[in-house]
């Protein structure tokens, strides 16, 4: 465990931030798997054809992670005063959400469970 003052603490974990340019979705309506998939197309790919293979990709996921790639775009120009051009996807991943459980009914008064996941998906952007 660290030792110091809380205000020293503190001062220590923002200095060893990470300053690139990200954006996050939490709660989004799409398993992981499946956004994974999406995911694994753009990884590493620069931001401008990373933007043409979701474009054309026909999978649900594609649209909320273009959505969150454009997000990020715009952080990395207003916050931290990046070209477009030169940027690329250094990260992204996928991570669990909670589980929505629902009940789907069935013969004879069963009830089938249907679990409609979720996933925090998160896009870091670095410059070349």
């Amino acid at each position: 465990m660290a030792k110091g003052h809380r205000s020293q603490i503190k001062r220590l974990r923002n200095e060893n931030k990470d300053t690139r340019p990200k954006a996050t979705v939490s709660y989004a309506r799409v398993s992981v798997t499946k956004a994974c998939f999406v995911l694994d197309a753009i990884r590493g790919k620069d931001v401008t054809s990373a933007l043409g293979i979701l474009a054309y990709n026909n999978r649900y996921a594609s649209k909320v992670i273009e959505k969150l790639l454009k997000s990020a775009i715009a952080n990395a120009e207003n916050n931290n005063g990046m070209k477009v051009e030169d940027l690329y996807i250094a990260e992204c991943y996928a991570n669990k959400g909670p589980t929505m459980k629902r009940i789907q009914p069935r013969a004879q008064g069963r009830a089938y469970r249907i679990e409609k996941r979720t996933s925090h998906i998160t896009v870091v952007l670095d410059a070349r």
